[in-house]
C-alpha cells in the first residue's frame, strides 16, 4: 500500500509539473468518453420519454393495422402496399366473434394537410385524423374545453371538428375556438371541442398539431379505398392477450392466411413499440461505444508517446532510484501507475463534460436526457484500460534501464 501511495505521489507531480502537456495528452480520451456519455444520456432519455408517450394511450389496448410500425427500422413498403385493406366488415367482425374485446374504434388519418380560419391558416403539416366516437376511449385523448362528437354527429357526417392545442393557438390566439368555424380543404366545420395538450411523442412530433373529425366525413374528403386502423380494448387488463388471440385468429381466417404461413397483418402494442425502440437503441449503443473505443485509441497513442517522452526524460532519475535499491516492479508499478492515472484522470474529465452536454440538452431542448450508471462505470473503465494497456511498454522500458547507463544519461 504503500509503494502505490508513493506512486500516487510521484505521478500526480509528474502531472502537476506538466499541466499542458498532460491535458493535451488527455483529449482524445476525454471527447470519446464525452461521447459515450452523451449518447448514452440520450438513450435513456429516449427510452423514458417512449415509456411515458406510451403511457398517455388508452390501457390494455391494441392496434390491428396492415402497416409495420414505421417509427424504428427499414421496412419494404411495397410488400406491404400489398396486403388487403382493413374496413368496417373487419370492425363488425371483431366485434360479434371476439368476446374478450371490449371497445373497438376504427381510424385513419391524413398528415400534411392545412386548416383554415377566417383570418389565419396553418402550415402544411396538420395531421387529420378520421375517427369514432370512441377513439378516446382508445386512445387515451381527452378533452379540455367543448366535447367529442356523438353517435348521431357521426353516423350523419356532420362538419364538426376537435382541435389540438397547436392548431387552436395558430388560429384562435388567445381565444376559445369552440363554436367558430374552420375551413379544411375547402369544407367549413364546427369547432366543437379542443384537446388536452399532450406535448411531443419522443420530443420529435407534436401530439397536439392534429384535428379530429367523424370517419365517415374523413372518408368523404380523403376517400373510402383506405386501410383503416383499428384500435382494440380488452374488456379487462386480465383478457389483453386472449383479446389479441382472439382477433389474430378471426383476421387470419377472414383473410384466407393458411397454415403456418406468417400473418399479413399487424398488431402493435405498447411493448411491441418499446421492443422496436429497444432494437434500435442497441444499435445506437453499439455505435457510441465503438466512436468511444476510437477515440480512447487515438487518447491511448497519445499517453503512449507522452510515456515514452517520459521515460526518456527521466533516465537519470531511474538510474539514482535502481542503483539505491528500487527493485524493477517498483519501477514499474511507478510509470503503469502515472499511465493508469492519466487516463482516469481523462476519463473523469470527459464524464464531466458529457454530464454538461446532457445538462446543456434538458435545458435547452427540455427532453428528459439522464446517464444510467453503468455508462459511467463502462466509460471509466475502458478509459483506465486504455491507460494501462498503452502504459506498460514505456513502463516495462523504464524497469529494464541499467542504473550504470542511465546515470550516465545527460
Amino acid at each position: 500500500m504503500r509503494a502505490f501511495l508513493d506512486n500516487l505521489r510521484l505521478a500526480l507531480g509528474t502531472f502537476l509539473g506538466n499541466p499542458l502537456r498532460s491535458l493535451l495528452t488527455l483529449l482524445g480520451i476525454v471527447i470519446g468518453v464525452a461521447t459515450v456519455i452523451t449518447m448514452m444520456g440520450l438513450i435513456e432519455g429516449l427510452r423514458t420519454k417512449v415509456n411515458r408517450d406510451l403511457g398517455q394511450l388508452g390501457a390494455h389496448t391494441f392496434q390491428l393495422t396492415k402497416w409495420p410500425s414505421g417509427g424504428f427500422g427499414r421496412f419494404n413498403w411495397a410488400k406491404f402496399a400489398k396486403r388487403q385493406d382493413f374496413g368496417m366488415e373487419d370492425v363488425r367482425a371483431i366485434e360479434e366473434l371476439c368476446p374478450s374485446v371490449g371497445v373497438v374504434s376504427p381510424m385513419d388519418d391524413q398528415g400534411g394537410q392545412k386548416v383554415g380560419s377566417a383570418s389565419a391558416e396553418t402550415r402544411p403539416s396538420v395531421r387529420i385524423i378520421g375517427a369514432s366516437t370512441k377513439y378516446p376511449i382508445t386512445s387515451g385523448v381527452s378533452v379540455q374545453s367543448g366535447r367529442f362528437f356523438n353517435e348521431v354527429e357521426g353516423l350523419d357526417g356532420r362538419h364538426v371538428v376537435l382541435l389540438g392545442v397547436d392548431v387552436a393557438d395558430a388560429l384562435f390566439p388567445g381565444m376559445d375556438p369552440v363554436g367558430f368555424e374552420v375551413r379544411l380543404k375547402g369544407r367549413p366545420f364546427r369547432v366543437i371541442g379542443v384537446l388536452q395538450r399532450r406535448g411531443s411523442f419522443l420530443g420529435m412530433v407534436s401530439m397536439d398539431n392534429q384535428a379530429i373529425i367523424p370517419l365517415r366525413v374523413f372518408q368523404q374528403l380523403y376517400g373510402k379505398q383506405r386501410s383503416l386502423d383499428i384500435d382494440i380494448q380488452a374488456k379487462d387488463p386480465s383478457l389483453f392477450r386472449k383479446a389479441q388471440d382472439e382477433v389474430t385468429t378471426l383476421m387470419r381466417r377472414h383473410r384466407g392466411v393458411e397454415g403456418d404461413a406468417p400473418n399479413d397483418f399487424e398488431i402493435h402494442t405498447n411493448e411491441s413499440v418499446t421492443a422496436s425502440f429497444n432494437q434500435l437503441s442497441q444499435v445506437i449503443t453499439i455505435a457510441g461505444i465503438g466512436v468511444c473505443l476510437l477515440s480512447l485509441v487515438v487518447g491511448g497513442i497519445g499517453i503512449l508517446n507522452i510515456m515514452l517522452v517520459s521515460v526518456m526524460e527521466r533516465t537519470r532519475e531511474i538510474g539514482v532510484r535502481k542503483a539505491l535499491g528500487a527493485k524493477r516492479r517498483r519501477i514499474l508499478g511507478q510509470f503503469a501507475t502515472e499511465a493508469v492515472l492519466l487516463a482516469l484522470l481523462g476519463g473523469a474529465l470527459g464524464v464531466g463534460l458529457g454530464f454538461g452536454l446532457v445538462f446543456l440538452g434538458d435545458w435547452m431542448v427540455g427532453f428528459p436526457m439522464s446517464v444510467p450508471p453503468w455508462a459511467v462505470a463502462l466509460a471509466l473503465s475502458m478509459s483506465c484500460g486504455v491507460g494501462l494497456l498503452f502504459g506498460i511498454y514505456p513502463a516495462a522500458r523504464a524497469s529494464k534501464l541499467d542504473p550504470v547507463e542511465a546515470m550516465r544519461n545527460e
